[in-house]
């Protein structure tokens, strides 16, 4: 165990207040953590295995944990997630100044950190151009690990989620390693594998102020035996294809492509003149380039089911088909509870942070045929899967 590991112990954070509230108000009738839907999705086809091949059918993936009910990449979520049951839950890494990993969605701390109230740190508010965007905050790669271990994970998002911020200042920012670590203790005390997913974020600018992602993660892979195509329990995934071509010749472990919207593209591509976007990538020759060297695609959400231009959810594209064609999963990103986020004709009511009819925009995505689902929500997706999957078996 690291000494890092050590000063913080992973805290087990059991049923959340909020996580029943918004169970009951989508009607699940239920206790979140032991729920029938949880423990029936725990229990699925192989989910203690190892290899792809042994992940459940409609698997759920915590997004950073579970964050409509914690802040997002901290132990909390991480915690709360995992006694959800999903079954995979994500990490997205960005290095500190002295080359450690650290689990946060950006290298920009000012949104999830309390590091604006600390004045010893004023002076490093700084703005940054990071992938041709241009940023204004504090960034996890001009703070050593210790000085970021000062700081405090809070919401990122308080006027969605303002139950959230009940735990603001509650958990530290973790290191990758110390994930690993609670992964393995969690794991030997549930008598199986516990299931990560974990992005490189930034590579291209990583790699170019001297914080190359990709072999400091192979590193800790390997060092933590994650770095196997049948055991690892674990999959690798990047917005930049260039980051999982570099991985895979470092590591077996599994690979996926990040896609973003249609008309964008990835940043790897803009910094080296690829003219491709992500148009290119989800046609069926995209597709079988990206299979060539990665075992699946993680589209927005609108490129499996674009949304029409009043709001509503239009009619599915081909995406799925294809990607299966080429051998490709999908694990499409993000199903989220709240009104805000949610096509208009799911939406219930007029309060943008009221929960809307979440549980049948779940099933409508769980019926394109994809392999998986980001969500905040790891309770609500857990019970739609399970809904889902009896309707499908009955037929």
């Amino acid at each position: 165990m690291t000494d890092q590991a050590a000063k913080q112990p992973a805290p087990r954070t059991g049923t959340a207040r909020r996580a029943l509230l918004g169970a009951a108000a989508l009607g699940a009738g239920a206790a979140v953590v032991g729920l029938p839907g949880a423990a029936a999705a725990s229990e699925g086809r192989g989910h203690g295995g190892g290899a792809l091949r042994d992940l459940p059918e409609v698997t759920v993936i915590g997004h950073r944990g579970t964050s409509g009910y914690r802040p997002e990449h901290t132990f909390g979520s991480y915690q709360l997630a995992l006694d959800m049951g999903v079954h995979i839950i994500e990490q997205d890494l960005v290095p500190t100044k002295d080359g450690h990993l650290v689990c946060r969605h950006e290298n920009d701390i000012t949104q999830t950190t309390d590091v604006a109230q600390h004045p010893e740190f004023a002076a490093r508010r700084t703005t940054k151009t990071v992938d041709g965007a241009k940023l204004t905050g504090w960034f996890t790669e001009d703070f050593t690990l210790a000085e970021l271990k000062t700081l405090r994970a809070v919401e990122r998002i308080p006027a969605n989620r303002q139950h959230n911020t009940l735990y603001n200042g509650r958990w530290e920012v973790p290191t990758f390693e110390e994930v690993l670590e609670w992964a393995e203790r969690e794991g030997r005390a549930r008598g199986r594998k516990i299931w990560l997913y974990v992005e490189t974020k930034h590579p291209t600018y990583f790699r170019g102020i001297g914080l190359g992602l990709e072999e400091r993660l192979a590193r800790l892979l390997r060092r933590y035996g994650r770095d196997s195509r049948d055991s690892s329990a674990l999959i690798l995934q990047s917005f930049e294809p260039t980051s999982i071509q570099r991985l895979k010749k470092l590591v077996r472990t599994p690979g996926i492509v990040l896609l973003s919207t249609a008309g964008t593209k990835p940043y790897d591509f803009a910094a080296t003149g690829d003219p491709r976007t992500t148009d290119d990538l989800v046609t069926p020759a995209g597709l079988k380039w990206i299979a060539s060297f990665a075992d699946g695609i993680g589209p927005d959400l609108s490129l499996v089911i674009p949304r029409k231009a009043d709001g509503t959810l239009g009619a599915p594209t081909s995406l799925v088909r294809d990607a299966h064609a080429k051998g490709l999963r999908l694990h499409p990103y993000t199903v989220r509870n709240e009104n805000t986020f949610l096509p208009v004709d799911y939406r219930v009511g007029s309060d943008p942070n009221a929960y809307g009819d979440a549980f049948r925009l779940f099933e409508t995505y769980f019926a394109t045929g994809i392999d998986g689902l980001f969500s905040d929500n790891g309770d609500t997706a857990l019970l739609a899967r399970e809904s889902y999957l009896a309707r499908k078996n009955r037929h």
